[in-house]
């Protein structure tokens, strides 16, 4: 089929090899537009971007979808069908009705929860059992089209955002190519998404990632995993003689059923057991301090004194 594939991300980067791959002719890629990055603030574009770049792929950046030139350029390219993965422009009608199939949308959730943008990290800040990804039909509204087709994987116990990233990247490159393919076939019918038990990915902020120690430890321990390795969860720490308290990003931990009576972010030893709310623990397994490299908690103890009846806010 001749397509056009519109993402941005990292995880978006299989999904296409894996269509180049399956024999589809890529007639154009679309990704957001390059963005200033690093010390010297360099325009750099996106994973799809260069990716695309380096297969020898046109690749399109426009900042809106919503002029009539973008979407008769759009129009013009003839294509079959459109494949859209964490693309990050939203999609006006024009654009959905010009390919002959419609536009395929991957998406990293079990629809209809987690709909939106920060699908992957909600589930594990949420304590989901089951994840995984499915290729919908897109239509005007958020995340609500009809499903073609889906794949499952469990969340283990001590997953991270960006493990579960990666796997899910994977699963939807398996993916995309078997529903693209069954549902031009006729082989594969949309199904509407259920309306009950809808929730809503909210994109990530600021308030997300500060650890408030007074929460259930089986909260912390996801909100820590979930936010792993970007953009992290932190706390403060204060030094011994110290002034001022440093920022550590908590970036591996795990729940510990170990009851205790201490207020909420005492260390109750030296191996960085902290205790929360509900009377329970959450033992930190890596952390990175402000302009260090994260650390394993063993090596990060070594340079930093945190002992039992310590104190963090």
């Amino acid at each position: 089929m001749r397509l056009a594939f519109m993402g941005s991300p990292d995880f978006s980067v299989p999904v296409l090899a894996a269509l180049i791959d399956a024999g589809h002719e890529i007639a154009c890629v679309y990704s957001q537009p390059p963005r200033p990055a690093g010390r010297g603030k360099k325009l750099t574009p996106t994973p799809v971007h260069r990716y695309a770049e380096e297969q020898c792929i046109e690749v399109r950046t426009p900042k809106s979808l919503k002029s009539e030139d973008e979407q008769a350029a759009f129009s013009a390219l003839g294509l079959d069908a459109a494949v859209v993965v964490a693309y990050g422009l939203i999609l006006p009608q024009a654009i959905l009705d010009a390919p002959r199939l419609g536009c395929m949308n991957l998406h990293a959730s079990l629809l209809p929860r987690w709909r939106g943008a920060a699908p992957i990290q909600r589930a594990i800040m949420a304590g989901d059992k089951v994840t995984g990804v499915q290729a919908m039909m897109m239509e005007a509204g958020l995340d609500t089209g009809p499903v073609l087709a889906s794949e499952t994987t469990e969340i283990a116990a001590d997953e991270t955002g960006g493990s579960l990233h990666d796997r899910l990247s994977h699963l939807g490159a398996q993916l995309a190519p078997r529903a693209l393919e069954g549902f031009a076939g006729g082989m594969l019918t949309p199904e509407p998404q259920s309306e009950d038990g809808v929730t809503y990915a909210a994109k990530l902020t600021a308030a997300d990632q500060r650890i408030d120690w007074v929460d259930p430890a089986h909260d912390i321990d996801q909100q820590i995993r979930g936010l792993s390795p970007f953009p992290g969860a932190w706390f403060h720490w204060t030094p011994a003689g110290a002034g001022e308290p440093l920022r550590i990003k908590a970036l591996m931990s795990e729940y510990v059923d170990h009851a205790h009576d201490k207020a909420a972010g005492t260390l109750l030893d030296d191996q960085l057991l902290v205790a929360c709310g509900g009377g329970k623990a959450v033992r930190l397994l890596r952390l990175q301090k402000p302009g260090s490299r994260a650390m394993d908690a063993k090596d990060f103890l070594r340079g930093n004194e945190m002992k039992a009846g310590a104190c963090f806010a």
